[in-house]
């Protein structure tokens, strides 16, 4: 079964777009763009989940499996619905 982490490249992500990643392990969380994972051109090409495998926590000492998730950039709306 394949997931959006499978069909999305780094490199369909559009400039301003972040991938929140948050450590499995101690919960720590930092934001990676486009430009933070492409430091070099075949990069671009590797999968969110290929990118999910080889990313690491960032919090001292830590060094966990990090979980990657798309940051929304749009507004959000607020439930609309109720009972009638």
């Amino acid at each position: 079964m394949s997931g959006w982490k499978e069909n999305i490249r780094v490199g369909d992500l559009a400039d301003e777009q972040k991938l929140e990643a948050r450590c499995r392990k101690c919960g720590h969380s930092h934001y990676l763009t486009r430009a933070l994972i492409c430091v070099s051109p075949e990069r671009e090409f590797l999968s969110i989940a290929e990118l999910e495998q080889e990313t690491l926590c960032k919090a001292r000492g830590c060094r966990g499996r990090v979980r990657l998730s798309l940051v929304r950039q749009d507004d959000l709306s607020g439930f609309v619905g109720g009972l009638a």
